[in-house]
Protein backbone atom coordinates (compact mmCIF):
# COMPACT_ATOMS: atom_id res chain seq x y z
CA UNK A 1 0.00 0.00 0.00
CA UNK A 2 1.38 3.54 -0.67
CA UNK A 3 1.19 6.95 0.59
CA UNK A 4 -1.95 8.50 1.59
CA UNK A 5 -3.14 12.35 0.67
CA UNK A 6 -5.60 14.40 0.92
CA UNK A 7 -6.41 17.01 -1.68
CA UNK A 8 -9.02 19.44 -1.56
CA UNK A 9 -10.20 20.85 -5.06
CA UNK A 10 -13.06 22.31 -6.51
CA UNK A 11 -15.98 19.51 -7.80
CA UNK A 12 -15.82 19.05 -11.48
CA UNK A 13 -19.21 17.72 -13.19
CA UNK A 14 -18.46 15.19 -15.61
CA UNK A 15 -15.55 13.88 -13.24
CA UNK A 16 -17.39 13.71 -10.08
CA UNK A 17 -20.70 13.75 -10.37
CA UNK A 18 -21.48 10.16 -9.27
CA UNK A 19 -18.90 9.71 -6.73
CA UNK A 20 -20.56 12.69 -5.09
CA UNK A 21 -24.01 11.01 -5.60
CA UNK A 22 -22.53 8.36 -3.94
CA UNK A 23 -20.92 9.81 -0.76
CA UNK A 24 -24.39 11.60 -0.23
CA UNK A 25 -26.49 8.01 -0.06
CA UNK A 26 -24.05 7.34 2.33
CA UNK A 27 -23.89 10.18 4.82
CA UNK A 28 -27.81 9.73 5.15
CA UNK A 29 -28.72 6.17 5.66
CA UNK A 30 -29.76 6.78 9.50
CA UNK A 31 -31.16 4.21 11.86
CA UNK A 32 -33.54 1.46 10.64
CA UNK A 33 -36.13 1.98 13.86
CA UNK A 34 -36.65 5.51 13.18
CA UNK A 35 -37.84 8.08 10.06
CA UNK A 36 -35.34 9.70 8.22
CA UNK A 37 -35.35 12.00 5.56
CA UNK A 38 -33.55 11.45 2.22
CA UNK A 39 -33.03 14.45 -0.15
CA UNK A 40 -32.81 13.49 -4.08
CA UNK A 41 -30.74 16.35 -5.70
CA UNK A 42 -31.89 15.08 -9.32
CA UNK A 43 -28.60 14.25 -10.64
CA UNK A 44 -27.70 18.40 -9.48
CA UNK A 45 -24.91 18.51 -6.93
CA UNK A 46 -24.76 22.28 -7.34
CA UNK A 47 -28.68 22.63 -7.68
CA UNK A 48 -29.06 24.24 -3.82
CA UNK A 49 -26.48 26.96 -4.77
CA UNK A 50 -26.70 27.53 -8.35
CA UNK A 51 -29.12 30.49 -8.48
CA UNK A 52 -27.04 32.54 -5.71
CA UNK A 53 -24.96 35.07 -6.79
CA UNK A 54 -21.56 33.65 -6.34
CA UNK A 55 -21.19 29.69 -5.40
CA UNK A 56 -18.34 27.17 -4.88
CA UNK A 57 -18.42 23.64 -4.23
CA UNK A 58 -15.28 21.69 -2.78
CA UNK A 59 -14.75 18.05 -2.53
CA UNK A 60 -11.89 15.96 -0.28
CA UNK A 61 -10.03 13.80 -2.47
CA UNK A 62 -8.13 10.73 -0.83
CA UNK A 63 -5.24 10.18 -3.63
CA UNK A 64 -3.40 6.50 -2.48
CA UNK A 65 0.33 7.21 -4.35
CA UNK A 66 1.75 3.69 -5.38
CA UNK A 67 5.39 3.14 -3.67
CA UNK A 68 8.51 3.05 -6.35
CA UNK A 69 9.15 0.77 -8.17
CA UNK A 70 5.18 -0.63 -8.02
CA UNK A 71 4.32 1.54 -10.90
CA UNK A 72 0.25 1.41 -12.19
CA UNK A 73 -1.74 5.06 -11.50
CA UNK A 74 -2.83 6.65 -8.53
CA UNK A 75 -5.66 5.64 -6.95
CA UNK A 76 -8.49 8.50 -5.75
CA UNK A 77 -11.86 8.78 -4.04
CA UNK A 78 -13.62 11.43 -3.00
CA UNK A 79 -14.63 11.14 0.62
CA UNK A 80 -16.16 14.37 1.76
CA UNK A 81 -17.60 17.74 0.05
CA UNK A 82 -18.97 21.19 1.39
CA UNK A 83 -20.77 24.21 -0.61
CA UNK A 84 -21.02 28.00 -0.65
CA UNK A 85 -22.31 30.82 -1.63
CA UNK A 86 -22.25 34.59 -0.95
CA UNK A 87 -24.49 37.51 -1.44
CA UNK A 88 -25.78 40.42 -0.04
CA UNK A 89 -27.89 41.10 2.94
CA UNK A 90 -29.63 43.74 5.04
CA UNK A 91 -27.46 43.12 8.48
CA UNK A 92 -29.18 46.74 10.35
CA UNK A 93 -30.84 49.86 9.92
CA UNK A 94 -30.14 53.32 9.50
CA UNK A 95 -31.93 56.92 9.21
CA UNK A 96 -30.95 59.60 6.95
CA UNK A 97 -30.09 63.23 8.56
CA UNK A 98 -33.12 65.55 8.57
CA UNK A 99 -33.07 68.30 5.82
CA UNK A 100 -34.94 71.44 4.95
CA UNK A 101 -36.55 69.39 2.79
CA UNK A 102 -37.25 66.13 5.56
CA UNK A 103 -38.18 66.86 8.93
CA UNK A 104 -36.68 63.37 11.53
CA UNK A 105 -40.77 62.57 12.09
CA UNK A 106 -40.54 62.05 7.93
CA UNK A 107 -37.46 59.85 7.35
CA UNK A 108 -37.75 56.35 6.56
CA UNK A 109 -35.18 54.01 7.90
CA UNK A 110 -32.39 52.68 5.01
CA UNK A 111 -31.04 49.59 5.06
CA UNK A 112 -27.55 48.49 5.73
CA UNK A 113 -25.93 45.98 3.32
CA UNK A 114 -23.30 43.57 4.15
CA UNK A 115 -21.67 40.97 1.88
CA UNK A 116 -22.57 37.53 3.48
CA UNK A 117 -21.42 33.77 3.14
CA UNK A 118 -23.98 30.52 3.88
CA UNK A 119 -22.42 27.12 4.01
CA UNK A 120 -24.66 24.09 3.29
CA UNK A 121 -24.03 20.66 2.26
CA UNK A 122 -21.18 19.43 4.87
CA UNK A 123 -20.81 15.52 3.87
CA UNK A 124 -18.17 13.47 5.37
CA UNK A 125 -17.76 9.34 4.19
CA UNK A 126 -18.85 7.90 7.52
CA UNK A 127 -15.95 5.27 6.70
CA UNK A 128 -13.02 9.21 6.82
CA UNK A 129 -14.97 10.71 10.07
CA UNK A 130 -12.61 11.82 13.18
CA UNK A 131 -9.82 12.66 10.44
CA UNK A 132 -9.40 16.66 10.12
CA UNK A 133 -11.58 16.44 6.80
CA UNK A 134 -14.32 18.32 7.57
CA UNK A 135 -12.47 20.75 9.15
CA UNK A 136 -10.03 21.35 6.55
CA UNK A 137 -13.03 21.50 3.96
CA UNK A 138 -14.69 24.73 6.19
CA UNK A 139 -11.55 26.55 6.34
CA UNK A 140 -10.71 25.83 2.26
CA UNK A 141 -14.46 27.39 2.09
CA UNK A 142 -14.08 30.11 4.31
CA UNK A 143 -10.42 31.20 2.44
CA UNK A 144 -12.66 31.47 -0.88
CA UNK A 145 -15.07 33.15 1.53
CA UNK A 146 -12.52 36.25 2.29
CA UNK A 147 -11.02 36.35 -0.72
CA UNK A 148 -14.42 37.39 -2.34
CA UNK A 149 -15.05 40.21 -0.04
CA UNK A 150 -17.43 38.53 2.46
CA UNK A 151 -17.95 39.83 5.77
CA UNK A 152 -19.45 37.08 7.70
CA UNK A 153 -19.89 33.70 7.20
CA UNK A 154 -23.21 31.19 8.27
CA UNK A 155 -24.82 27.98 8.33
CA UNK A 156 -28.19 26.12 9.93
CA UNK A 157 -28.35 23.00 11.81
CA UNK A 158 -29.90 21.01 13.73
CA UNK A 159 -29.62 22.13 17.58
CA UNK A 160 -29.42 18.34 18.87
CA UNK A 161 -26.63 17.58 15.83
CA UNK A 162 -23.69 17.45 18.41
CA UNK A 163 -21.17 16.70 15.62
CA UNK A 164 -21.73 19.67 13.47
CA UNK A 165 -22.27 22.33 16.89
CA UNK A 166 -18.51 20.78 18.07
CA UNK A 167 -16.77 21.47 14.57
CA UNK A 168 -18.77 25.00 14.02
CA UNK A 169 -18.64 26.17 17.60
CA UNK A 170 -15.50 24.46 19.10
CA UNK A 171 -12.98 24.26 16.55
CA UNK A 172 -14.41 26.76 13.90
CA UNK A 173 -14.92 30.02 16.10
CA UNK A 174 -18.79 30.16 15.12
CA UNK A 175 -21.41 31.34 17.74
CA UNK A 176 -25.18 30.83 17.70
CA UNK A 177 -26.67 33.53 16.41
CA UNK A 178 -30.32 33.29 15.60
CA UNK A 179 -33.31 30.33 16.06
CA UNK A 180 -36.01 30.77 13.53
CA UNK A 181 -38.90 27.98 13.09
CA UNK A 182 -39.36 26.19 10.30
CA UNK A 183 -43.32 25.42 10.07
CA UNK A 184 -44.57 22.54 7.47
CA UNK A 185 -47.60 21.88 5.97
CA UNK A 186 -48.80 18.94 4.29
CA UNK A 187 -50.74 19.64 1.14
CA UNK A 188 -54.57 17.53 1.25
CA UNK A 189 -55.92 15.31 -1.31
CA UNK A 190 -59.01 18.02 -1.40
CA UNK A 191 -58.51 21.80 -1.72
CA UNK A 192 -58.27 24.25 1.08
CA UNK A 193 -61.22 27.08 1.11
CA UNK A 194 -60.07 30.61 0.80
CA UNK A 195 -61.76 33.26 3.43
CA UNK A 196 -64.83 35.16 1.17
CA UNK A 197 -63.93 38.03 3.22
CA UNK A 198 -60.26 38.14 1.74
CA UNK A 199 -59.55 39.18 -1.94
CA UNK A 200 -56.45 37.37 -3.55
CA UNK A 201 -54.00 40.05 -6.00
CA UNK A 202 -51.07 38.17 -7.74
CA UNK A 203 -48.38 40.61 -8.42
CA UNK A 204 -46.19 40.73 -11.44
CA UNK A 205 -42.37 40.84 -10.33
CA UNK A 206 -42.36 44.03 -10.88
CA UNK A 207 -45.14 45.20 -8.40
CA UNK A 208 -43.63 42.66 -5.87
CA UNK A 209 -40.27 43.81 -6.07
CA UNK A 210 -41.63 47.24 -4.95
CA UNK A 211 -43.67 46.35 -1.98
CA UNK A 212 -40.81 44.10 -1.16
CA UNK A 213 -37.81 47.27 -1.06
CA UNK A 214 -40.26 49.83 0.04
CA UNK A 215 -41.62 47.63 2.95
CA UNK A 216 -39.38 44.87 4.29
CA UNK A 217 -35.43 46.09 3.05
CA UNK A 218 -34.82 46.55 6.54
CA UNK A 219 -35.33 43.22 7.81
CA UNK A 220 -32.64 41.18 8.65
CA UNK A 221 -31.08 39.23 5.92
CA UNK A 222 -33.08 40.77 3.40
CA UNK A 223 -30.98 40.17 -0.18
CA UNK A 224 -30.23 42.72 -2.11
CA UNK A 225 -30.67 41.39 -5.18
CA UNK A 226 -34.54 40.48 -4.23
CA UNK A 227 -35.35 41.16 -8.34
CA UNK A 228 -33.46 38.43 -8.97
CA UNK A 229 -35.05 35.74 -7.36
CA UNK A 230 -38.66 37.31 -7.97
CA UNK A 231 -37.84 36.95 -11.98
CA UNK A 232 -36.43 33.18 -11.36
CA UNK A 233 -38.27 30.89 -13.21
CA UNK A 234 -38.25 28.72 -9.69
CA UNK A 235 -40.95 31.85 -8.28
CA UNK A 236 -44.30 30.57 -9.26
CA UNK A 237 -46.28 34.15 -7.86
CA UNK A 238 -45.98 36.80 -5.43
CA UNK A 239 -49.61 37.27 -3.63
CA UNK A 240 -51.14 40.09 -1.58
CA UNK A 241 -53.75 39.95 0.60
CA UNK A 242 -56.49 42.54 1.49
CA UNK A 243 -59.81 42.38 3.72
CA UNK A 244 -62.86 42.90 1.36
CA UNK A 245 -64.27 44.88 3.53
CA UNK A 246 -61.74 48.08 2.50
CA UNK A 247 -60.90 47.01 -1.30
CA UNK A 248 -63.34 46.08 -3.83
CA UNK A 249 -63.12 43.26 -5.95
CA UNK A 250 -61.29 43.67 -9.06
CA UNK A 251 -60.24 47.00 -7.74
CA UNK A 252 -56.55 47.08 -7.81
CA UNK A 253 -55.00 50.76 -8.67
CA UNK A 254 -51.33 49.33 -8.28
CA UNK A 255 -48.52 49.07 -6.27
CA UNK A 256 -48.13 53.11 -5.75
CA UNK A 257 -52.10 53.44 -4.59
CA UNK A 258 -51.38 50.55 -2.33
CA UNK A 259 -48.34 52.16 -0.93
CA UNK A 260 -49.60 55.94 -0.46
CA UNK A 261 -52.91 54.36 0.75
CA UNK A 262 -52.64 51.09 2.21
CA UNK A 263 -55.64 48.73 3.38
CA UNK A 264 -55.95 48.38 7.53
CA UNK A 265 -54.78 44.95 7.38
CA UNK A 266 -52.57 43.31 4.48
CA UNK A 267 -50.53 40.30 3.94
CA UNK A 268 -48.04 38.85 1.41
CA UNK A 269 -45.94 36.16 0.51
CA UNK A 270 -44.02 34.64 -2.45
CA UNK A 271 -43.39 31.21 -3.20
CA UNK A 272 -40.96 29.17 -4.77
CA UNK A 273 -40.84 26.25 -6.49
CA UNK A 274 -37.91 23.72 -5.11
CA UNK A 275 -39.49 20.91 -6.57
CA UNK A 276 -37.88 21.35 -10.11
CA UNK A 277 -34.56 21.26 -7.90
CA UNK A 278 -34.54 18.50 -5.46
CA UNK A 279 -36.91 16.29 -3.43
CA UNK A 280 -37.32 14.59 -0.55
CA UNK A 281 -38.19 11.13 0.96
CA UNK A 282 -39.34 9.57 3.97
CA UNK A 283 -37.71 6.10 5.10
CA UNK A 284 -38.04 3.57 7.77
CA UNK A 285 -41.64 3.62 8.16
CA UNK A 286 -43.66 0.73 9.22
CA UNK A 287 -45.93 -1.01 6.62
CA UNK A 288 -48.85 -0.07 9.37
CA UNK A 289 -48.22 3.75 9.40
CA UNK A 290 -47.92 3.48 5.47
CA UNK A 291 -50.80 1.77 5.36
CA UNK A 292 -52.57 4.76 7.34
CA UNK A 293 -51.45 7.30 5.87
CA UNK A 294 -52.28 5.85 1.98
CA UNK A 295 -56.23 5.06 4.28
CA UNK A 296 -55.95 9.00 5.02
CA UNK A 297 -55.76 10.03 1.14
CA UNK A 298 -58.09 7.52 -0.38
CA UNK A 299 -60.56 8.71 2.18
CA UNK A 300 -59.90 12.54 1.94
CA UNK A 301 -59.89 11.82 -2.41
CA UNK A 302 -62.79 10.19 -1.90
CA UNK A 303 -64.96 12.30 -0.05
CA UNK A 304 -63.22 15.96 -0.38
CA UNK A 305 -66.80 17.34 1.11
CA UNK A 306 -65.23 15.96 4.30
CA UNK A 307 -61.97 18.19 4.48
CA UNK A 308 -60.42 15.33 6.21
CA UNK A 309 -56.67 16.36 6.70
CA UNK A 310 -54.72 13.23 5.09
CA UNK A 311 -51.30 12.15 5.05
CA UNK A 312 -49.49 13.15 2.11
CA UNK A 313 -47.55 10.39 -0.46
CA UNK A 314 -43.77 11.45 0.96
CA UNK A 315 -42.34 7.13 1.42
CA UNK A 316 -41.75 8.03 -2.53
CA UNK A 317 -39.50 11.03 -3.43
CA UNK A 318 -41.67 14.04 -3.02
CA UNK A 319 -41.99 17.53 -3.89
CA UNK A 320 -41.86 21.10 -1.56
CA UNK A 321 -42.93 24.55 -1.97
CA UNK A 322 -41.17 26.94 -0.09
CA UNK A 323 -42.86 30.31 0.53
CA UNK A 324 -40.67 33.13 1.47
CA UNK A 325 -41.16 37.40 1.85
CA UNK A 326 -44.03 36.57 4.15
CA UNK A 327 -45.43 40.35 6.11
CA UNK A 328 -48.02 42.38 6.42
CA UNK A 329 -49.23 44.58 8.58
CA UNK A 330 -52.45 45.41 10.68
CA UNK A 331 -54.58 43.77 13.35
CA UNK A 332 -55.52 41.50 11.19
CA UNK A 333 -52.53 40.59 9.25
CA UNK A 334 -52.56 37.24 10.76
CA UNK A 335 -55.65 36.40 9.02
CA UNK A 336 -54.25 37.59 6.01
CA UNK A 337 -51.40 35.34 6.04
CA UNK A 338 -53.44 32.64 6.56
CA UNK A 339 -55.72 33.15 3.36
CA UNK A 340 -52.49 33.54 1.53
CA UNK A 341 -51.06 29.96 2.99
CA UNK A 342 -54.38 28.41 2.01
CA UNK A 343 -54.08 29.95 -1.92
CA UNK A 344 -50.22 28.51 -1.38
CA UNK A 345 -52.11 24.97 -0.80
CA UNK A 346 -54.28 24.75 -3.18
CA UNK A 347 -51.72 25.49 -5.66
CA UNK A 348 -49.06 22.82 -4.20
CA UNK A 349 -51.86 20.33 -5.09
CA UNK A 350 -52.59 21.49 -8.37
CA UNK A 351 -49.00 20.95 -9.43
CA UNK A 352 -48.96 17.46 -7.45
CA UNK A 353 -46.47 19.07 -4.75
CA UNK A 354 -47.11 17.01 -0.86
CA UNK A 355 -45.20 19.73 1.68
CA UNK A 356 -45.40 23.47 1.83
CA UNK A 357 -42.78 24.91 4.36
CA UNK A 358 -41.18 28.24 5.64
CA UNK A 359 -39.04 29.53 7.72
CA UNK A 360 -40.02 32.40 9.95
CA UNK A 361 -38.16 34.42 12.80
CA UNK A 362 -38.89 32.70 16.50
CA UNK A 363 -40.93 36.13 17.93
CA UNK A 364 -42.69 36.53 14.25
CA UNK A 365 -46.19 37.73 14.99
CA UNK A 366 -47.41 36.64 11.78
CA UNK A 367 -46.30 33.20 12.96
CA UNK A 368 -49.48 32.02 14.31
CA UNK A 369 -51.07 32.51 10.92
CA UNK A 370 -48.84 29.75 9.46
CA UNK A 371 -51.08 26.92 9.21
CA UNK A 372 -48.71 23.99 10.29
CA UNK A 373 -48.39 20.55 11.78
CA UNK A 374 -46.27 20.41 14.66
CA UNK A 375 -44.84 16.88 14.69
CA UNK A 376 -43.24 17.83 11.22
CA UNK A 377 -42.02 21.36 11.69
CA UNK A 378 -39.22 22.52 13.66
CA UNK A 379 -39.60 24.88 16.65
CA UNK A 380 -35.90 25.85 16.64
CA UNK A 381 -33.67 25.88 14.02
CA UNK A 382 -30.17 26.65 14.61
CA UNK A 383 -28.07 29.63 13.34
CA UNK A 384 -24.57 29.88 13.84
CA UNK A 385 -22.54 33.12 12.30
CA UNK A 386 -18.36 34.41 12.08
CA UNK A 387 -17.20 37.23 11.04
CA UNK A 388 -14.43 36.55 8.91
CA UNK A 389 -11.94 39.32 9.59
CA UNK A 390 -11.31 41.96 12.42
CA UNK A 391 -10.16 44.53 9.36
CA UNK A 392 -13.83 45.54 7.98
CA UNK A 393 -15.21 48.65 9.59
CA UNK A 394 -17.76 48.21 12.38
CA UNK A 395 -20.06 50.78 10.51
CA UNK A 396 -23.59 51.83 11.17
CA UNK A 397 -23.92 48.64 12.89
CA UNK A 398 -21.17 47.30 14.39
CA UNK A 399 -20.25 43.56 15.29
CA UNK A 400 -23.56 42.01 13.87
CA UNK A 401 -22.58 39.07 15.43
CA UNK A 402 -23.46 40.81 18.62
CA UNK A 403 -26.84 42.35 17.78
CA UNK A 404 -29.81 41.36 19.14
CA UNK A 405 -32.73 39.80 16.73
CA UNK A 406 -35.68 41.44 15.77
CA UNK A 407 -39.00 40.35 15.06
CA UNK A 408 -38.32 38.84 11.84
CA UNK A 409 -35.91 37.32 9.17
CA UNK A 410 -36.18 37.77 5.22
CA UNK A 411 -35.66 33.54 4.80
CA UNK A 412 -33.71 33.49 0.95
CA UNK A 413 -35.67 30.61 -0.84
CA UNK A 414 -32.53 29.67 -2.69
CA UNK A 415 -31.02 28.33 0.53
CA UNK A 416 -33.81 26.56 2.29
Amino acid sequence: MGKMKLVLREFEKERDNEEVEQVEKMCEVGPTSKLSLFTNLLGDPLCRIRHSPAFLMLVAEVVEEEEEGQGGEEKRAIVGMIRGCIKTVTCGKKFPRPSKLLSSNSLQPLPIYTKLAYILGLRISPYHRRMGIALKLVKKMEDWFKQNGAEYSYLATESDNQASVKLFNQKCGYSKFRTPSILVQPVFAHRVKVSSRVIIIKLNPNEAETIYRRKFSTVEFFPRDIDVILNNRLTLGTYIAMSRDTHAPGNWLGVEKFLVDPPKSWGILSVWNCSDVWRLEVRGASRVGKGLAKTTRLIDRAFPFLKIPSFPEVFRPFGLHFLYGLGGKGPKAAKMVKSLCHVAHNLARDRGCSVLATEVASREPLKVGVPHWKKLSCDEDLWLIKRLGDDYSDGSTGDWTKSQPGHSIFVDPREF
